[in-house]
């Protein structure tokens, strides 16, 4: 029977996440605890405490889901109950790739930690040296979100970045684009368009320092060659074939758009049985119900959740 295991991006964190699992299970209080090590500040209280603001910047919310996500995985590899439960592939949305790659083996802890520290340091940079935004349209398909991005661009950037679910795609680049776009989005039918709190035009061209310098930081880790554990690419739905072709899809996942949903419907084609979100949240739960419907996605978010699961193997 073939497993998935899903890992949220950034969004999905919220004050007090993984104090519960710490609290319960020794194993997920060792990962925040090497965690803080690799990072150099404390992390752990960021997570558990808040305050908010902090928590939800790019800088601070990517290693901090991270974190979440691996110590979450940690409990299910290691309870008497749940290790048994194992993944045949692995994915994740953007910045929960890298969950993804550290779940198949593919990148170690302590590099994935370090990898998404500099990815949200690199993103923050190179929002702060550009007018950028993203814009959540619900509501059109791909090619009327095509047509929207081509009348509001008007020779600035802007383009469909995040393809999430059927009737929900984000559109990334210049502020003054996606505000035209806002307002051009009812012409088009869409049922609303929603500015999201981001620092920048993530998923553009206007990250391509951002990738220049996460293309560094990858040369100096060491990838695993993919093995019996396969991970999707949110750039292209396709399984990592290689270690260089993992460095290369997380550099070109900056400036690219996010297949979310073809990773998803390539999955199913396939025959996968059994899905499990591990991470913060349950925003892939939720896009999984809006694929599809008949897809039960068991939700690993909380100490709650893990003991509801082991009482069920």
């Amino acid at each position: 029977m073939s497993t998935a295991f899903l890992f949220p991006g950034q969004g999905a964190q919220l004050v007090g996440m993984g104090a519960d699992i710490a609290k319960t299970f020794p194993v997920a209080a060792e990962v925040f605890e090497k965690a803080n090590a690799v990072v150099g500040f404390d992390l752990r209280k960021v997570c558990f405490e808040g305050p908010a603001e902090t928590l939800n910047t790019t800088t601070m919310s990517q290693p901090a889901i991270f974190a979440t996500s691996a110590a979450l995985l940690e409990v299910l590899r290691t309870e008497p109950a749940t290790k048994a439960i194992a993944p045949t592939v692995t994915a994740g949305l953007s910045l929960g790739e890298y969950t993804a790659l550290y779940a198949a083996g593919i990148i170690t802890f302590e590099d994935g930690l370090r990898l998404v520290k500099k990815r949200g340091e690199a993103m923050q940079a190179a929002a702060d040296a550009t007018e950028g935004t993203m814009v959540s349209v619900i509501g059109l398909d791909e090619d009327k979100v095509q047509q929207l991005c081509e009348k509001a661009a008007e020779g600035q950037v802007l383009a469909p970045v995040n393809f999430n679910c059927p009737g929900q795609i984000v559109i990334s680049g210049d502020v003054a684009a996606c505000e035209r776009a806002a307002q051009l989005a009812p012409e088009f039918d869409a049922v609303k368009a929603i500015r999201l709190e981001v620092a920048g035009a993530f998923h553009t061209s206007m990250m391509a320092s951002a990738a220049e310098a996460l293309r560094q930081a990858l040369s100096e880790c060491t990838l695993t060659e993919p093995a019996s554990i396969k991970t999707l690419a949110n750039i292209s739905a396709d399984y990592y074939p290689s270690a260089a072709a993992v460095a290369e899809g997380l550099a070109q996942q900056l400036t690219g758009p996010i297949l979310w949903h073809k990773c998803m419907e390539r999955l199913l084609a396939e025959g996968v049985e059994k899905f499990y979100e591990i991470g913060p949240g349950r925003v892939l739960t939720g896009l999984m119900r809006r694929i599809n419907r008949k897809t039960r996605v068991t939700n690993i978010s909380s100490a709650e959740s893990l003991k509801a699961l082991m009482e069920t193997q």
